[in-house]
């Protein structure tokens, strides 16, 4: 599975410097461009053209609904409703009020280093669900290794995954000071230690900075002498 996940982010298109997206609707635009060569998602690894998911590809079987497993989703990894409501914005209107109202929230809500493509219908069962260790084995989507636990409200990722979503909370925890429980951060630990960054997710880690104008600390260094500056 290590392996499928490889070409995720190995091929990137030419690295170029842009200013950080404004808004979630700017960062879906460019992060396109980001995964366009390889066209791997996250959650189960499976192969896509444009918006549609090749769902043999990974073996993918779905779930429950088959319309939105084929197509690509843009996902957080830490979900919006976790930003959100750790800020007042949300008390007073959702995440459409912290869009419009709370420019640390739209920050956070567009960063790139928190993005990633996404089978739509595993997108949508995740929903805000915290990531966590699960007993069961998995079964829910055909060969994908991602389960879903909707009565616990809880997620486990895929082991290829698992270092990433941790290194991706941590940063996202420093650079908008967002609260992890005691048990999330013991267990994003392990997860880090046990996983750590690959070829790919640093060269990911690279890629993104070059767009948002810094690297993820948790993954390693960037070097932002390799980004090209956008042409006017």
């Amino acid at each position: 599975m290590i392996r499928r996940l490889l070409p995720l982010l190995c091929c990137f298109t030419a690295l170029s410097l842009h200013a950080a997206p404004a808004t979630f609707a700017e960062a879906k635009r460019l992060a396109w461009p980001l995964y366009e060569q390889q066209s791997t998602e996250f959650y189960c690894g499976c192969k896509y053209s444009g918006n549609r998911v090749d769902l043999r590809s990974c073996g993918y079987t779905p779930r429950k609904n088959a319309n939105r497993a084929q197509r690509i989703e843009w996902e957080h990894i830490v979900p919006a409703w976790v930003i959100g409501h750790q800020r007042q914005c949300w008390q007073k209107g959702g995440r459409n009020n912290c869009a419009a109202n709370d420019v640390q929230f739209r920050r956070a809500e567009a960063d790139l280093h928190n993005l990633v493509p996404s089978i739509g219908e595993v997108n949508g069962d995740r929903s805000n669900y915290s990531f966590a260790w699960l007993p069961q084995k998995p079964h829910q989507y055909g060969r994908c290794e991602t389960v879903v636990d909707f009565k616990a409200r809880k997620v486990m990722p895929r082991p290829a995954i698992r270092g990433m979503i941790a290194r991706t909370y941590f940063y996202m925890s420093d650079r908008y000071k967002l609260r992890l429980s005691k048990q999330d951060r013991q267990l994003y630990e392990a997860w880090s230690k046990a996983y750590p960054p690959k070829v790919w997710e640093q060269q990911r880690n690279q890629q993104v900075a070059c767009v948002m104008g810094w690297g993820n600390p948790y993954v390693g260094k960037v070097d932002m002498s390799r980004c090209a500056r956008k042409r006017a």
